[in-house]
């Protein structure tokens, strides 16, 4: 991993946010995270990475800032750029693209990738990624630039959320929104008559909670031929990784397939805060919201594993939108959906009812940890491979 000490943490500089503020010691409440995520942000803009140039990573990042609305992080880039003093014409017309279209049919295939998926990620099937390797990218680099392009997905949807919790205060400077907001309406009963007994799969609308296969688009490493740096990242990683294609794909880029892990079970896994189950209600509506069918099914999974029913999660499988048999269900539901449809106008009015269904501010930091690391993992799902269904 990283030493996150050794470059400014990029995420409080975005925000901003400095020693002392109310949320910066939230923030670092969770510093595996904090760590993590500068780690992978040092390792996908690390000059040495091999095969695109840094160049290349920074344009598309600015590209899916811009496209995502994040005024901070699309200048953050565009000023990293701006600071190269090797781009070539085409690189620069891609820069300050005016009238004059990118010639470079290389930087057309990433540029044209890192908007599919940030935008429409569901759109992003085996065609549009094959291109790339059709473009002169070996299988290392476009597993980077699919890592980089949902980093930066992740990467704008922390700061936004952080931004927004910044804005609105801490409850003391907030007592009206701490205490005197009113709670979104209950949702509309569903009988449990209605619903698949715990433990039967659900199915609604093309989605499941049944256990899905995924089968990778690129060549998953041979195992034969994996290095040690490799193996150790794979065991590291997740207890079935290396029966899995998903890890044997990750790991042609075994520095950030650790940070990224690490980031996830840091997100998902942290003790206190938010509940499990919540972290794993606002996982599932991301990837219902993305058009995920296999995150969905993991994620619906473990809600149901973890709170013992399965009623929201046909809700949200039929319909995000007002899904949640609580109040407070709601507010994760609503606060999941606007802050993976549209992070450039995620703000305090998105955050406040959290508070007022009774977050805390580390809760509130947990479910919009829970919605960015599955920009990231919708991303990579979706857009490397494909899932498999049963029988």
């Amino acid at each position: 991993m990283t030493d996150a000490s050794l470059s400014p943490d990029r995420v409080d500089t975005l925000v901003p946010l400095t020693a002392g503020d109310p949320v910066h010691a939230v923030r670092h409440q969770r510093d595996k995270v904090v760590a993590a995520t500068q780690g992978s942000y040092d390792s996908l803009f690390d000059p040495a990475l091999e095969g695109l140039s840094l160049a290349e990573r920074l344009l598309a990042a600015r590209a899916i800032a811009t496209q995502a609305g994040s005024a901070p992080v699309a200048a953050h880039y565009t000023a990293r750029l701006q600071g190269l003093a090797d781009l070539t014409p085409a690189q620069r017309a891609a820069l300050d693209p005016g009238d004059s279209p990118v010639q470079d049919p290389r930087l057309q295939a990433i540029l044209r990738f890192a908007d599919l998926l940030a935008a429409r990620p569901v759109e992003g099937d085996r065609e549009a990624l094959l291109q790339l390797p059709a473009a002169g990218l070996s299988t290392p680099a476009v597993v980077a630039l699919a890592q980089l392009i949902a980093f930066v997905a992740y990467q704008v949807r922390v700061v936004a959320g952080l931004q927004a919790l910044a804005a609105l205060g801490t409850p003391a400077a907030s007592p009206a929104a701490a205490a005197g907001e009113p709670a979104p309406a209950a949702a509309p009963f569903v009988h449990p008559a209605n619903l698949p007994k715990p433990g039967e799969p659900v199915r609604v609308n093309g989605y499941t909670s049944e256990t899905l296969e995924w089968k990778a688009w690129l060549p998953v490493l041979d195992l034969a031929q994996a290095s040690p740096a490799q193996l150790a990242v794979l065991e590291a990683s997740h207890p079935k990784a290396k029966t899995s294609d998903y890890y044997r794909v990750l790991v042609h880029q075994p520095r950030i397939l650790e940070e990224r892990s690490i980031v996830f079970n840091a997100i998902m896994y942290a003790p206190g805060g938010l509940s499990r189950a919540e972290r794993e209600l606002a996982s599932a509506v991301v990837s219902r919201v993305n058009g995920c069918v296999y995150c969905a099914s993991v994620h619906a999974q473990r809600f149901e594993q973890l709170a013992k029913r399965n009623d929201v999660i046909v809700q949200v499988f039929t319909e995000p939108q007002g899904a949640g048999t609580t109040a407070r269900e709601q507010a994760i539901v609503q606060a999941s959906i606007d802050l993976t449809r549209a992070p450039g106008a995620f703000g305090a009015d998105q955050v406040r009812p959290l508070r007022a269904a009774g977050l805390s501010d580390l809760e509130i930091l947990d479910a919009v940890h829970a919605v960015a690391i599955f920009a990231w993992a919708n991303r990579l799902m979706l857009n490397l491979g494909e899932p498999v269904f049963p029988g």
